[in-house]
């Protein structure tokens, strides 16, 4: 690495004052055209023009070295720095000896930089031995500083490494977490190690892909704004697990995003502002705000019951008509839900829109009284007046194509089955689509036949041209 490169050349001109940079610069070319042509690069070079002087680059420091002081293949160091983020621990097969191991990452930052530590094997439970969390300063000692994926200096902790908590924090000068928080709009640069606050604009919404690893994987998206909502920045946080989300995430809330960066950002799908990311080791705080889930009244538009992972998924609104998607677990709930129920919901994590039913903690019946919330019937619209917007629509149509299903391969190498068809009615025609699992609801249909198509939404394709997509909460049955 350059960078590494450079920093021996300084570490050599700190010991050899006498010396200049083209001096050192024409000792290595001499050093190269002795050993011979093709033999050594500049930086190897230079570990033997360091010999002949009498500099090491493996020796102990004498003291703690700063973050950005160090540099790939230094060797004991030790360093001190505030843990911004955790990561959960990684089992894996070494790909030579096929044999189990483990490792987990740290990142620390102090005044000036920034670097992630990486513990191997029976180092993975430091973190929990020692009592260290985020927000922790904690003292990193006979470490070695590899170069990590990306390139940068990583530091292994293994062998005779340790890391624990350093309890004088006022003599180290490192400022917290809350001292180094940025609002949104002060965000002007591709940064890492940061903590942001703000205020979630849009519903968040949880994703599925397959990760650089080949593992099964959730993304959590959503977009943040500054207070006077003058800037929307798009926000996603990989590879995150259930237990790290927030029991209530909705739209409204401040939360304090706690080791992320932020990148340039994709133009096919922000405002080509910069972008938010976290990943496993991202902490979502609640801020000024107690995380409290109240129940809902909601009037059932759609269902659809999930025999392979016994789930019962519905499609809902409340008196002001704001939608809401439900997952309840038919185990727990042996409750009948048909089209047009009235049901109250406790549930058991609100995301969004999105409600779970899905543990003891939830909690749902049915409402016999009458309550002031529109019918399914007022989502009955014709196919002329279907537009791309989060509306959810029911159609009556007739199967003008047989539907077609074939497998696709994603960007992320998944292959996921897609059925589609074409269906029409006295206003006019428009292409019915299914992904993943819920492709085979279309697949027993035949031309001519009418169905009621309850609980899709509409999305552009990428020929501009408006289509249905149906959902895990959509039901179709077929009309006599």
């Amino acid at each position: 690495m350059v960078v590494d490169y450079n920093k021996m050349i300084e570490m050599v001109l700190e010991e050899k004052p006498d010396l200049n940079f083209e001096k050192i610069r024409e000792m290595i070319e001499e050093k190269k055209r002795k050993v011979g042509a093709g033999y050594l690069t500049d930086q190897g070079a230079l570990f033997l023009v360091a010999a002949d002087l009498g500099v090491s680059f493996d020796k102990t420091n004498k003291s703690d070295s700063t973050i950005k002081d160090l540099y790939v293949g230094a060797r004991d160091i030790s360093t001190i720095g505030r843990v911004i983020s955790i990561h959960p621990i990684r089992t894996f097969l070494k790909r030579d000896s096929n044999q189990e191991t483990k490792n987990r990452i740290i990142i620390i930052y102090d005044k000036e930089s920034n670097i992630k530590i990486k513990l191997w094997d029976e180092f993975v439970n430091l973190p929990e031995q020692n009592g260290i969390n985020i927000g922790d300063i904690v003292k990193i000692s006979k470490g070695q500083v590899k170069s990590g994926m990306d390139g940068k200096p990583i530091i292994n902790v293994s062998g005779n490494g340790t890391i624990e908590i350093e309890t004088d924090e006022k003599k180290q000068n490192i400022p917290t977490i809350d001292e180094i928080t940025i609002k949104v709009d002060e965000i002007d640069t591709p940064k890492e190690a940061l903590a942001i606050i703000g205020n979630i604009k849009s519903d968040p919404r949880i994703s599925e892909f397959t990760n650089i690893r080949g593992e099964h994987s959730k993304s959590l998206q959503f977009e943040v704004s500054d207070d006077n909502d003058n800037r929307q920045i798009r926000t996603i946080i990989w590879n995150i697990a259930d237990e790290k989300i927030p029991k209530s995430l909705t739209t409204g809330l401040k939360i304090k995003l706690i080791g992320v960066k932020t990148k340039a950002g994709n133009p096919n799908y922000g405002n080509g502002d910069l972008e938010i990311h976290g990943d496993e080791g991202t902490t979502i705080e609640i801020v000024d705000n107690d995380e409290t889930i109240e129940s809902y009244i909601l009037r059932i538009i759609s269902c659809n019951s999930d025999s392979s992972d016994n789930k019962v998924n519905c499609i809902a609104i409340n008196e002001k008509e704001k939608v809401y998607s439900l997952s309840i677990n038919k185990e727990l709930f042996d409750i009948e839900i048909n089209e047009d129920d009235i049901l109250e919901c406790f549930p058991s994590r609100v995301l969004g829109n999105s409600l779970d039913m899905q543990n003891q903690d939830s909690y749902i019946q049915k409402i016999n009284e009458d309550k002031d919330i529109p019918f399914s019937l007022s989502f009955e619209t014709k196919i002329k007046d279907i537009e791309a917007t989060n509306k959810i629509y029911i159609i009556e149509a007739i199967v003008l194509q047989s539907p077609n299903t074939m497998d696709i391969n994603t960007k992320s190498g998944e292959t996921i089955s897609v059925t589609d068809t074409i269906i029409g009615d006295d206003t006019g025609e428009i292409r019915l689509v299914a992904w993943r699992e819920t492709s085979k609801i279309l697949k027993d249909y035949s031309i001519g036949e009418r169905i009621k198509v309850k609980g899709v939404s509409a999305t552009t394709n990428k020929e501009g041209k408006i289509e249905l997509s149906i959902k895990p909460y959509s039901n179709i049955s077929k009309l006599s």
